[in-house]
């Protein structure tokens, strides 16, 4: 019995650490600058988003006639680097994380990412509302992009106002002071 119980707390022990998200370093000198944190910062969450982005079939601004698929909305569900669900991102752009905490922000900056996939972003953030994950947030950015860019299907007068959603993942970092 005496045997037993170390070796039961032990087991605890690596599951606890075990069930623990991991975050996965981001190398800012990597980047490219535009998408770059302020110097000082420290990320402090890293998500993996996979959900989809809607576009909508609409004229051109100021080109009568002439159609493209416009952003409308994103949606995602956010994944810590163990694969649990810990939050939710929408438009606004709003990250909700499972606690109820959430931020928004502003975009400051973009730079491309591979062909075929959106671009990375950097996003200035409002102060969190409610106590949680996002409280101290300042800065988010989004990196390894895959997909979400524009349906490839026409858009024309002849769809106008048709919507399709495009199916996208990317992994958002946070940062505070």
């Amino acid at each position: 019995m005496t045997r037993t119980l170390p070796l039961l707390g032990l087991a605890a022990l690596i599951s606890a650490c075990a069930s623990q998200p991991t975050m996965k370093p981001v190398d800012n000198t990597m980047l490219p600058e535009a998408v770059r944190v302020p110097a000082g910062l420290k990320q402090t969450m890293s998500t993996t988003g996979v959900g989809e982005i809607t576009y909508e079939c609409r004229e051109k601004k100021d080109m009568a006639g002439a159609h493209e698929w416009a952003f409308v909305a994103p949606v995602a569900t956010l994944y810590s680097a163990d694969r649990k669900t810990v939050g939710k991102y929408y438009a606004g752009p709003t990250w909700e994380a499972a606690d109820g905490s959430k931020v928004t922000g502003k975009q400051v900056a973009v730079a491309p990412a591979a062909p075929g996939n959106i671009p990375l972003q950097l996003v200035k953030a409002e102060p969190a509302m409610g106590a949680g994950a996002m409280q101290g947030v300042a800065y988010i950015q989004r990196l390894n992009t895959k997909g979400g860019v524009a349906p490839s299907a026409a858009c024309t007068a002849a769809n106008k106002g048709q919507r399709q959603q495009v199916a996208y993942e990317a992994d958002y970092v946070f940062y505070g002071s």
